[in-house]
């Protein structure tokens, strides 16, 4: 198992990566770096790359609307190129409220959309001149949809480090999670239920599965987990109020009513009332109420919070449920906290096997 760290994409960004080379030592195998409508990740992965030598870089996610699947591929290839092959390149949909309220496109068809993306990308990174003629995308741009006629097919100018970089899909819904599993080397989902996973993720990886081609190799799970190693009681309490906080945004907040992925999934987790009771609240402006009307075992469920033994037996039901990499969302109050987290984890890890 590998351990990650997402970073924030707002405030304190340098003095983080200033400690990356703590984070290396300590077992830190790959950082993941979100874009939300912040600062774009690629320039910050860049300064990250010329700062590291081991660890592993990650986009956390690219949305797949505001930027050509060209784009995109030349973007992974050049940071590829910048690391010397320490690149992942995690693409996902985001959702209605990044890309048409900040980005001002429109929210369609992603699941769709994502497979077109990621032919293009493989094309251009194979240095294959792209030719490619889909639903959403049309390379070169042919007259009958818009274009001059002028253009030709072309590949890249630049040589890549690899003819194919790992692509990590960023999916909840069953469609979407039966895409990851059929055509990308990675899997990252934001909340994870060990316990629960088979139901909710069992029967739409395995379909993917089904489908996937021998060389992109098993799949690789990536859970984002809040993670402190604590027996602190006051640190523990904050700690849970934080996630508390978080879910309730996420199941409550993010999409009106039928249109949250994330209550979607806390039904599927078994919690369909308290799902219902979070949203209602949340949405009535009872945000502290929605809060605390999480269920306790779902808010422990989806995290690695306590003592090491309590965190032990949490990973080894995460490894046993077949997350193969823990995103680390990292709560220790100060850095030296977070990189004996790490390293926790990391030995951790280690002694699974």
């Amino acid at each position: 198992m590998k351990i990650g760290m997402q970073l924030a994409y707002a405030g304190g960004f340098r003095d983080t990566v200033a400690q990356l080379q703590e984070f290396e030592a300590a077992g830190l195998g790959i950082v993941l770096l979100p874009e939300a409508y912040s600062f774009d990740a690629v320039s910050q992965l860049g300064f990250i790359a010329a700062r590291t030598s081991r660890v592993e870089l990650c986009t956390s996610i690219l949305n797949i609307y505001s930027r050509t699947p060209a784009l995109l591929a030349m973007t992974a290839a050049g940071l590829d190129y910048v690391s010397e092959g320490r690149f992942v390149l995690g693409v996902g949909a985001s959702g209605p409220q990044v890309v048409e309220g900040f980005h001002g496109l429109p929210y369609q068809a992603p699941l769709a959309r994502t497979r077109e993306v990621v032919e293009i990308c493989r094309q251009v990174w194979r240095r294959e001149k792209v030719d490619f003629h889909g639903r959403f995308f049309d390379v070169p741009l042919t007259p009958e949809r818009g274009g001059s006629g002028l253009g030709k097919p072309l590949k890249l100018i630049n040589h890549p480090v690899r003819d194919r970089i790992p692509m990590q899909l960023a999916a909840l819904g069953p469609k979407n999670v039966e895409l990851a599993a059929e055509l990308f080397e990675g899997w990252e989902p934001i909340f994870f239920f060990p316990e629960r996973a088979e139901e909710a993720f069992g029967e739409a990886l395995a379909a993917g599965a089904a489908k996937r081609a021998p060389e992109l190799g098993p799949l690789d799970i990536m859970a984002d987990i809040k993670v402190l190693i604590s027996e602190d009681a006051e640190e523990l309490a904050a700690a849970d109020a934080l996630m508390r906080d978080q879910l309730a945004l996420y199941i409550g907040g993010m999409g009106a009513r039928g249109k949250n992925f994330y209550n979607d999934l806390a039904v599927r987790f078994g919690f369909p009332e308290e799902a219902a009771r979070v949203q209602d609240l949340y949405l009535a402006g009872e945000k502290a109420q929605a809060a605390a009307a999480l269920p306790a075992e779902l808010v422990q469920g989806v995290s690695l919070v306590g003592s090491r033994e309590h965190v032990a037996q949490r990973l080894a039901a995460f490894a046993k449920a077949g997350v193969t990499t823990v995103n680390a969302v990292l709560l220790a109050s100060s850095h030296e906290g977070r990189v004996r987290d790490v390293a926790t984890l990391a030995e951790l890890a280690a002694e699974l096997g």
